[in-house]
């Protein structure tokens, strides 16, 4: 019954995203076969902090054009990039007062250079048939502060949809970006994707929202502070959430952060099923994700959460002494 409903609830879904009738929706899930694979590729690359070096923005553009082409030998039809990957504004490079964090200036940010490179990435992606999806900022209208991005390019070479960060840093909320508002998923291949940026990986519930979606992998792309200390307990979480959510999670995390903290991919058991080198340089690597069939861990677990254990709670005085048994 549980699965059931499930399925009703990821048929409606589909519909409510794509436009289809209930019936093909229905259709599309009882064509796609349990238990099969999609490649996908995750990489970390070196990301640069300012977005006002027309210089630099093109380096990021071209060093993801690489890695894509990479990812497209390897036969991947998905490739994951961190956050931040066509452009990362460092917090004190964007601060209006120099050596002093605050209020950012986002007119030094060559918007129309961005914009070309994006261009450039959706087009490639499209020659490809690569579906990539990559982190960079995205501009609203004055005085509004820019979003912080994943852009998701499909094998089309379009922008399929775009994830905001929606729990931001204290600095990236007071001074720096405009937070967004809603999950996003989309599907590659019958498997289902959810999306997470930043820190994010701090709060359980993005990743618990996902599993009542139905996603079969969360892409978490991240930067992270650099440090051991505050970088490594991201990927660390994500370890936790994949298993506490029974789902696939793919890390795709900087060069810079990688000695501390390399991208990868992990199971839904929460255990590493890939990792690029821990070496502060651009890498990938490749790795076929399955649809999970259903999983008895997640069906329980929602069961357990629609409040099964109210028929078997007794009241009782906390503050009342052990008994040796009944009377």
């Amino acid at each position: 019954m549980t699965a059931n409903k499930n399925l009703k609830r990821r048929v409606r879904a589909r519909a409510a995203k794509t436009g289809e009738s209930y019936t093909a929706a229905l259709r599309h899930f009882r064509t796609a076969p349990r238990g099969e694979t999609m490649r996908l590729s995750v990489t970390q690359l070196t990301v640069h902090p300012d977005p006002g070096d027309t210089a630099a923005l093109r380096e990021s553009g071209r060093q993801i054009r690489a890695l894509m082409r990479e990812a497209h030998a390897a036969g991947a039809r998905l490739l994951h990039l961190p956050e931040g990957a066509l452009c990362c504004p460092g917090k004190r490079i964007m601060s209006a007062t120099p050596d002093v964090v605050g209020p950012a200036d986002w007119d030094r940010a060559d918007w129309p250079t961005l914009a070309d490179e994006l261009r450039a990435i959706a087009t490639l992606a499209g020659e490809l048939r690569l579906w990539t999806v990559l982190g960079s900022i995205h501009p609203l209208t004055p005085p509004r502060r820019p979003h912080l991005s994943l852009y998701v390019l499909s094998d089309q070479g379009t922008i399929a949809t775009r994830y905001d960060e929606r729990l931001l840093s204290n600095t990236k909320v007071s001074h720096m970006y405009t937070p967004g508002a809603a999950p996003v998923t989309f599907t590659v291949d019958g498997l289902r994707f959810g999306c997470a940026l930043g820190m994010e990986a701090a709060y359980p519930e993005i990743f618990s929202e996902y599993e009542r979606l139905d996603v079969d992998c969360v892409l978490f792309s991240t930067h992270g502070p650099g440090t051991p200390v505050n970088n490594g307990p991201f990927a660390l979480q994500a370890q936790a959430l994949a298993a506490a959510n029974s789902f696939w999670v793919s890390y795709a995390g900087t060069a810079q952060d990688a000695p501390n903290a390399p991208a990868g991919v992990i199971t839904p058991a929460g255990d590493w099923a890939a990792r690029c080198p821990a070496a502060p340089s651009d890498a990938l690597t490749t790795i076929d994700l399955t649809r999970p069939t259903e999983n008895p861990a997640r069906q329980w677990r929602r069961t357990a959460r629609s409040g099964l254990y109210k028929q078997f709670q007794a009241p009782d005085d906390p503050r009342s002494l052990h008994r040796a048994g009944p009377q």
